[in-house]
């Protein structure tokens, strides 16, 4: 009889000689003597036994069945049951997309509870992992585990970070029958995707507000956990799930000295790319990047591609306009986004504003965040760690004075400030400097907004 044996991340076939005729998903390892598949192919290749009534004994399945049932069962809103829904009709496996505040916490214990498997939280942060961990205690009884931040705990239902998930699966991961990959946006990733490929997991949820990635990888989500089987946009939810929201374009100008100095270093920068015949994209930054350390006017270039953009992210006539919205925004709960660490500190020191950025220890970013909820500070300053993974329920306004132009970004930054509370009207200050790069991609990411609404009206 044919064994089915789990192998450091991998599936090896026991009983089988070359010849025979098995699974597509397995190849010949001629180092073994034995057919050998990826982990993640186990579930098509148990689908294949039974449909060819292949005698076979399966020792690569380690997970346990639970009956999980939530403590005080919550009555989900329509447009969970739906997702939740797509993905059982998908056969347990697929990304759902659902903008922030929209819930997708409990569309994931809907599906923990639907399989009743032992189960894999996969998130990008240990603050995250945190918060999942508690939510879990809240939600269920039963035994939560821990892998990472100094914690190895495997559980009924176990939460990681994807960098633990990358070291420990190739050990653990035929102990879990669902995955679900929290920001599964990050899963592509190289180093991360073993998280997934390492795991045997029938059952697989993806969760996103943003899966869309600038190298296109989100396309290997479809193959690493299932189709894309649901999905929604903030403006859908918009005033009966999550809070209503304007954005709010406003557009200053450099002064003179700070034009011509713009000016100066751009064109230093184009010179050289056009010296260099580099083409624009991602090749061509990667190739701009290589060619910028090679020589005295690649390194110019690279200085001046810094000092324009510096200038345009962080004009005096931005800080003038962030000055007049904290007036008009008093009594509202604030947070300030920026391209730069340095313009956070500049605008920590100048308003007496916390600061959060990837400097902040963990301690003292979970006091600021306390206090910002309790009430106790009205603004924060951060640079692009709040972009994903924060719960700040009452978070009115969003004052973007800089950042990296994805429409990823944008929809996080505004995704921090839709979380329904009473009749709270959010909404979202875009500072642009005008004639500048950073008008370009603003309009660009608007431009792909309104493509998708309209795409999706057409729908």
């Amino acid at each position: 009889m044919l064994k089915l044996k789990f192998e450091q991340g991998t599936l090896i076939l026991e009983g089988a000689n070359q010849a025979d005729d098995m699974p597509n998903a397995f190849v010949w390892d001629t180092r073994t003597k034995q057919f050998r598949s990826p982990a993640y192919k186990y579930r098509e290749i148990i689908i294949d036994f039974v449909r060819n009534k292949t005698p076979y004994e399966d020792l690569a399945k380690k997970y346990h069945k639970f009956d999980f049932k939530q403590k005080i069962p919550l009555t989900p809103r329509p447009y969970q049951t739906e997702s939740i829904n797509e993905w059982k009709n998908n056969s347990r496996c697929g990304v759902v997309v659902l903008p922030t505040g929209a819930g997708k916490t409990h569309v994931a214990t809907m599906a923990i509870e639907m399989c009743g498997r032992q189960t894999l939280v996969v998130v990008p942060t240990i603050d995250l992992m945190n918060q999942w961990y508690d939510t879990l205690l809240e939600t269920f009884d039963a035994e939560i585990g821990l892998i990472g931040g100094g914690f190895y705990e495997i559980g009924a239902i176990t939460v990681t970070t994807y960098s633990s998930a990358f070291r420990h699966q190739e050990r653990i991961g035929n102990q879990f029958g669902l995955v679900i990959f929290d920001e599964c946006h990050h899963l592509p990733s190289e180093g991360y995707k073993y998280g997934a490929e390492f795991a045997i997991a029938p059952f697989r949820l993806g969760l996103s507000a943003t899966p869309e990635r600038t190298d296109g990888a989100e396309e290997d989500l479809t193959r690493l956990i299932g189709n894309f089987v649901y999905r929604l946009e903030a403006q859908e939810l918009a005033g009966e799930y999550l809070a209503d929201y304007i954005v709010e374009r406003i557009e200053v100008e450099l002064s003179k000295e700070e034009r011509m100095m713009y000016q100066t270093e751009r064109q230093i920068y184009l010179n050289f790319r056009r010296k260099m015949n580099l083409p624009y994209g991602q090749d061509g930054w990667r190739m701009f990047l290589i060619q910028s350390a090679r020589s005295e006017d690649g390194r110019r270039a690279m200085k001046a591609y810094r000092n324009y953009k510096k200038i345009a992210l962080g004009t005096d006539s931005k800080m003038r306009v962030l000055q007049e919205l904290l007036k008009r925004h008093k009594r509202d709960k604030c947070i300030i986004f920026t391209q730069e660490n340095e313009t956070v500190y500049q605008i920590s020191n100048d308003y007496l504003i916390p600061a959060i950025t990837h400097q902040t220890n963990i301690k003292e970013r979970r006091f600021w965040l306390k206090a910002f909820n309790q009430g106790d500070v009205l603004a924060l300053a951060t640079s692009k760690v709040l972009n994903e993974g924060v719960n700040i329920p009452d978070a009115s306004v969003a004052i973007i004075l800089s950042g990296s132009g994805s429409t990823r970004e944008h929809i996080q930054r505004l995704g921090r400030i839709l979380r329904k509370k009473d009749n709270k009207q959010a909404i979202l200050y875009e500072v642009i400097a005008k004639d500048t790069t950073e008008e370009y991609t603003s309009q660009k990411r608007s431009d792909v907004r309104q493509f998708k609404d309209a795409k999706k009206g057409q729908e």
